[in-house]
């Protein structure tokens, strides 16, 4: 019953978006092993005749576990069983946090996709997740963008999309998916582990939100999270209409007569195409003196050296090669 559940649910994301997967296209998999990327895998393997999908298996091995090598091996077998091309990265670095663990696995799934001559990449992404990342961000401090940062689609690199399907299907769908296939899920031993803070949510947070403030809370926040995924394209793309990506000067005009969410959106996005680093909230602030300082004000040093200035009407950034410690700065 639940096979055909999600069979119809993954039908509904793709029949009105066809551009998230389309015909005849090479697909990449992620596959930890897990009930998620199982289920997903399943899934495309159901449409693949539908969709003429050309179809391939990847895995990520952290070396974070001491049976990561059988699960590598667990994960290629099920897509040798499956008749699919299989293709394995295994980590030579010691990833010492979930944040470069993440990084690293982006990294690998993009070579793997190059490799493999395939233009999208899949993971198995779920509504739990969706839900899981809004908290984890919002308790950070993120703005929007963090609280809608799982989304259906996003560029990864080199014209290869990443694409998530499964974000309307919950993680108790996936299990019981697996469950009526007898898929041959790798139970993995650190979800369990709460020095990790998405486990923590997941396994504490998430359970008491659901018993005391709301039963349908994942589904909730969920929803959220794609009510915020429009208003942030929207954002970005009025924010855009303010710069140029030819030099670096941004017109303070035009940015005064905006409204202070196009200010920062435009700010933000300014700095982090021409910054060696990603801006904060206070470089942010710190650029936005300058829309009423006096012409020839600059800013303290951001990044290396990197500075604004005013030459009206424009806010130049620009980069000193010896910044003087007694300057004075806006």
């Amino acid at each position: 019953m639940i096979t055909k559940i999600l069979k119809t649910k993954l039908n509904r994301v793709l029949r009105p978006l066809p551009h998230l997967l389309p015909k005849a296209s090479n697909i990449l998999i992620a596959v930890s092993g897990g009930q998620d990327s199982l289920c997903l895998a399943q899934l495309l393997i159901f449409a693949q005749a539908k969709w003429d999908w050309k179809l391939a298996i990847a895995h990520c091995d952290h070396k974070w576990r001491h049976d990561s090598t059988d699960n590598a091996l667990h994960v290629q077998k099920i897509a040798q069983d499956w008749g699919l091309p299989f293709y394995l990265r295994t980590a030579e670095i010691d990833l010492k946090s979930e944040a470069s663990a993440r990084d690293w696995r982006y990294k690998m799934l993009l070579e793997m996709a190059l490799e493999a001559d395939c233009e999208f990449v899949v993971t198995g992404h779920t509504e739990s997740d969706r839900a899981e990342t809004l908290l984890y961000n919002l308790v950070r401090g993120s703005g929007a963008d963090g609280l809608q940062s799982l989304g259906w689609q996003r560029d990864l690199s080199s014209g290869i999309q990443l694409v998530r399907p499964l974000l309307g299907i919950s993680r108790d769908e996936t299990g019981e998916f697996c469950q009526e296939l007898h898929l041959p899920v790798w139970l993995d031993s650190t979800n369990q582990v709460l020095d990790y803070k998405r486990n923590r949510i997941r396994e504490e947070l998430i359970p008491y939100l659901r018993q005391h403030f709301n039963p349908a809370v994942q589904k909730a926040l969920a929803q959220t999270a794609e009510l915020l995924s429009a208003d942030v394209d929207y954002l970005e793309t009025q924010s855009r209409k303010l710069w140029k990506k030819q030099e670096p000067r941004i017109n303070r005009v035009q940015l005064q007569n905006a409204d202070i969410a196009i200010q920062r959106r435009a700010i933000h996005q300014f700095l982090s195409y021409y910054l060696p680093r990603t801006p904060d909230f206070n470089h942010v602030q710190r650029f936005m003196q300058l829309l009423g300082a006096a012409n020839r004000s600059q800013s303290s040093p951001f990044a290396e050296g990197w500075i604004a200035k005013v030459d009206h009407p424009f806010i130049y950034l620009q980069q000193e090669p010896n910044p003087s410690p007694l300057r004075k700065y806006t």
